[in-house]
């Protein structure tokens, strides 16, 4: 065993019978009033050395630890989680541990965090891939990888930087396409005897995010002056527990919501660009009129409830726009010639695509959309809502809805 001696107090450096590279470090005393001496191991004696310089400085910024042992990304990721939770939204939460316990620690759980390497990063990826996942979920779970990494070395924990900097899976077009003028109007044809018929064309013309529709309450419909405040999202918040509602919401510090009921909010949008005033075409707010006289009685003043007055969840809205694509024989056809159904939040892209055709300048449809690229604050959308009803009333013209 070859043992390197070093200056008193810095440690030492040797290799053990197994040929692995150990270095040895006093950092306090034991409840026992004996020295507690902590040793580090690695493969090659440049890795070792690189350990023991960062435990130096570790003892040196906090005192007397007790242990600089690694531990495995399985063990670290569920450390992360629960700190997770109270930083970020429950959307954002429920992304990340989605993309934690069904890729992260399956593939790579059981690999010590100072040992992993490129090639464990790549192995992630390479199971979605392999599984048939989009390239917008494969980047999604490398940037979950990437944070819950970065946080990691933030707490202390050795991870080499050639596995932190390790390239994703590659970029690509957005997959969500606009829809044609013609589509967007064999759509609004097979709604127009439907009573909520209203509920599309919020999406269709004037934009509405899904959640901001489901949502849109009474009280923020103002048909006098043919106005909608967007100001909440309906969502379905995460139990502390799962599948157990006694247990409480997972919820960040600050989170604004208000409850409904079972697991549904009302909660803030993401920036403050996202709660505006949006201006109603006339043929939408004498839809809403018409819908208002016969709507299901909702305890919560929702404007598109279910047929019992309940919250419509993200998973039956999405329902009915199917049953409406059927029925109007609209397809999306892909760049390899495949095709499919037009997804929800494709009738927002086509707002803003029939905005741009008709020449609307970028700062308004930011503005009607609720981007957080722009300040829209509530004296801005009243100071220029002559614009923005004008703009939303040329794309309702191009559709077929009238002036």
């Amino acid at each position: 065993m070859a043992r390197k001696q070093r200056s008193k107090g810095t440690g030492s450096i040797y290799q053990n019978s197994r040929g692995q590279w150990v270095a040895a470090i006093e950092a306090g005393w034991t409840e026992r009033g004996t020295r507690r001496r902590l040793t580090l191991k690695a493969r090659t004696e440049a890795e070792v050395r690189t350990r023991l310089a960062e435990a130096q400085r570790r003892v040196a910024a906090e005192g007397p630890v007790t242990s600089f042992a690694s531990i495995t990304v399985k063990r670290w990721a569920d450390q992360w989680l629960a700190g997770r939770q109270r930083v970020v939204r429950p959307g954002t939460y429920v992304s990340d541990r989605s993309a934690v316990d069904r890729w992260i620690v399956p593939t790579i759980g059981h690999v010590r965090l100072d040992a992993l390497a490129p090639a464990d990063i790549r192995k992630v990826a390479t199971a979605q891939e392999n599984a048939g996942l989009a390239l917008p979920t494969m980047q999604r779970t490398h940037a979950v990888l990437g944070k819950l990494l970065t946080d990691a070395v933030a707490e202390g924990y050795q991870i080499s930087q050639r596995a932190r900097e390790t390239a994703g899976p590659g970029t690509g077009p957005s997959s969500r396409q606009a829809l044609s003028t013609d589509d967007a109007m064999r759509i609004l044809a097979a709604v127009a005897e439907r009573p909520d018929a209203s509920r599309w064309v919020a999406a269709l013309v004037e934009g509405l995010r899904p959640a901001e529709a489901l949502g849109l309450t009474w009280d923020m419909v103002d048909l006098d002056v043919a106005t909608m405040t967007l100001a909440w999202q309906l969502k379905a918040l995460p139990y502390v527990e799962r599948r157990s509602p006694a247990s409480g919401f997972r919820v960040p510090r600050g989170f604004e919501s208000r409850h409904l009921v079972a697991a549904y909010h009302l909660v803030r949008p993401k920036s403050r660009a996202g709660i505006r005033v949006v201006p109603m075409v006339p043929w939408l707010a004498d839809a809403l009129a018409a819908w208002r006289r016969c709507v299901p009685s909702s305890p919560f003043g929702l404007v598109w409830p279910r047929d019992d007055g309940s919250p419509r969840s993200a998973e039956f809205d999405r329902a009915q726009w199917y049953e409406i694509i059927d029925q109007a024989g609209v397809t999306v056809t892909l760049p390899d010639g495949a095709t499919r159904r037009p997804l929800l939040y494709e009738a927002r892209h086509t707002a803003a695509t029939l905005l741009l055709a008709n020449g609307v300048d970028e700062t308004t449809i930011r503005a009607v959309l609720g981007h957080s690229s722009v300040l829209s604050t509530q004296s801005y959308l009243h100071t220029d809502r002559t614009r923005t009803r004008a703009a939303l009333a040329e794309s309702a013209k191009m559709l077929g809805l009238g002036g």
